[in-house]
C-alpha cells in the first residue's frame, strides 16, 4: 500500500490524485449570462453533485484561474444569482468539450458549437435546446475556498433548482423515474478521459 501525506504533495499532484481516484464524476454543463455584455457563457464542470433533494440543492465547485481570478461562470452566477445546469450526455459531449476553450467574457463559447439556446421559464438565463435534462437554478450560497496560504482558489456554489425540463424519452412522469440508459450520461475521469454508461446492475439495500 502506498501512503501519501497531502502536505508533502504539490497542488497539481493532489489534483491529479483526487481527480483520478474520485471517478466517475457527473459533468454539469452550465450556462450563465455574461456580466460584460449579456451573451450566454457556457462551460462544463465535473466537481458537481447533489447536496439535497428537499430543498433541491446542487453544488458546483469552480476552481479559479492563475492569479486567483474568478472564472466567468462563477462571476456571472454570483452577480445575477441565476444559472442553468444541464446533464452532459453522449449526444452533446463533443460540443460541450469545445466550450472548455478559454475565451474572453464578451464572447459566447456556444459560437464554437452547433448548440442552440432556448428561453428559460423561471430565470433570465437561456438553456441549451438539445439538452435532455435542463435545471433552472437560483444561487443559494457562495463560499470561497482558501488554501493554507489564505488565497481563494475555488468558488463553491450551492444552487437551488427552481424549474426542471426533461426530454420525454428519459422521464416517466407517472412513476417519477429517470431512464438512465435513455439519458446516456457521460462521466469525467482523469486527464482527457471520459466514460460512457457501462454495465448496470441492482443491489438490494439491507433493511
Amino acid at each position: 500500500m502506498i501512503t501519501l501525506d497531502p502536505n508533502e504533495l504539490k497542488g497539481k499532484e493532489m489534483y491529479k490524485l483526487l481527480s483520478g481516484a474520485i471517478v466517475p464524476r457527473p459533468i454539469a454543463f452550465v450556462t450563465t449570462s455574461s456580466t460584460v455584455n449579456g451573451v450566454v457563457n457556457a462551460a462544463p464542470f465535473s466537481f458537481f453533485n447533489i447536496i439535497s433533494s428537499d430543498p433541491p440543492i446542487i453544488s458546483l465547485s469552480i476552481g479559479r484561474r492563475k492569479g486567483n481570478t474568478m472564472k466567468d461562470t462563477a462571476r456571472n452566477a454570483i452577480k445575477s444569482g441565476e444559472l442553468v445546469v444541464h446533464i452532459s450526455t453522449e449526444n452533446l459531449i463533443e460540443d460541450i468539450n469545445e466550450t472548455a476553450a478559454l475565451l474572453p467574457a464578451a464572447r459566447s463559447e456556444l459560437e464554437l458549437t452547433g448548440l442552440n439556446i432556448v428561453e428559460s421559464t423561471k430565470v433570465s438565463v437561456p438553456g441549451i435546446l438539445e439538452a435532455k435534462v435542463r435545471l433552472e437554478c437560483q444561487l443559494e450560497q457562495h463560499h470561497e475556498i482558501k488554501n493554507d496560504r489564505g488565497d481563494t482558489v475555488t468558488d463553491f456554489l450551492m444552487a437551488r433548482v427552481i424549474y426542471v425540463h426533461m426530454d420525454e424519452e428519459v422521464y416517466d412522469p407517472q412513476k417519477g423515474y429517470v431512464f438512465t440508459e435513455a439519458l446516456r450520461p457521460v462521466a469525467r475521469l482523469a486527464g482527457n478521459d471520459y466514460a460512457e454508461l457501462g454495465k448496470v446492475y441492482s443491489l438490494l439495500r439491507p433493511e
